[in-house]
């Protein structure tokens, strides 16, 4: 592939099934190169350093912002999540196309730098379904659950400034919209670079 990669960015708020939905097509479009974002927090049961995120201190986290290593980061519920510059300029300089699953603030952070990238926002089927999903993780306390749902709040009202809004009401559904989403971007760029060869060699 000639020229410069573009850019996926996926957001949905707590308990929108946004780490299942990145996860598959993670599996499914394995050409795509991933950015795993870094967090300060601590692992959930199941998660894997490296996989679901990287998992560093506070002041590992913060030294990275000094030296200008973090491409966008924001801080949620007293933890630091990121998006590493390196693997960003790497990919995208290679040309390789690039799939990243952020919150609203990282991706608005990425679509003032990426104008053209294509932004989906994952959106619950209903609050309610939301909100039992929330409570069914068990990984939170009360006051835990409410304040992730103030920022399912929040997160739902940056959703207009999104390309592209896929409802989650069926995981595979869900998965197979933004795939198809990616695809037809993908090789609607590729038809471009070729037309733009053959004027320029023309």
């Amino acid at each position: 592939m000639s020229g410069r990669g573009q850019i996926f960015v996926l957001s949905g708020p707590p308990g929108a099934g946004k780490s299942s939905v990145a996860a598959r097509v993670r599996r499914d479009l394995p050409e795509l190169a991933y950015s795993v974002s870094l967090s300060t927090r601590q692992p959930r049961p199941g998660e894997q350093d490296g996989v679901d995120y990287y998992f560093v201190s506070r002041p590992e986290f913060e030294r990275r912002i000094e030296a200008g290593e973090i491409a966008e980061h924001v801080e949620i519920f007293g933890n630091l999540y990121g998006t590493s510059q390196k693997v960003l300029d790497r990919a995208l300089d290679q040309g390789q196309d690039l799939f990243l699953d952020t919150d609203v603030n990282g991706a608005e952070a990425l679509r003032q730098r990426f104008a053209d990238g294509v932004f989906i926002f994952l959106l619950p089927p209903s609050r309610r379904v939301l909100e039992e999903r929330l409570r069914g993780r068990n990984t939170e306390d009360e006051a835990q659950v409410r304040d992730r749902l103030e920022r399912v709040r929040y997160e739902l009202s940056k959703a207009e400034h999104y390309t592209h809004l896929v409802v989650n009401d069926d995981l595979d559904r869900a998965v197979a919209e933004v795939e198809a989403i990616i695809v037809a971007s993908r090789r609607r760029t590729e038809r471009h670079r070729k037309l733009l060869a053959e004027f320029q060699a023309s």
